[in-house]
């Protein structure tokens, strides 16, 4: 049985890639299916499998199949705080390298 750390360690690492933090950005308001992701983020259909697969199997989304189509969407929204989060962090460290420049000038 995995621990608590571990458990918080793979949603983090299926977080960890700029496309998968796109693909749950893409997902906050609504399930999409997957023929509208790839083209929305850019990203290849085989590429596009590769993150859905990751952030399916850490359980932070779930596929829905409605004939040949995928649809997605997200399992929980409180991933979205998280995110939030990390977005006031650089916010806030981008505003202490302002001050520090502005200081050196």
């Amino acid at each position: 049985m995995k621990t608590a750390h571990e458990l918080k360690a793979n949603i983090f690492k299926a977080m960890a890639h700029p496309n998968r933090i796109r693909i749950l950005e893409a997902l906050r308001c609504n399930e999409t299916c997957n023929c509208e992701l790839g083209p929305e983020l850019g990203l290849e259909q085989s590429n596009l499998s590769r993150h859905l697969a990751i952030l399916v199997q850490a359980g932070l989304i779930q596929p829905r199949k409605k004939g040949v189509k995928a649809y997605y969407r997200l399992t929980d929204d409180t991933v979205f705080q998280i995110l939030d989060a990390v977005q006031k962090i650089i916010l806030k460290q981008t505003e202490s390298q302002m001050v520090a420049i502005k200081q050196q000038f």
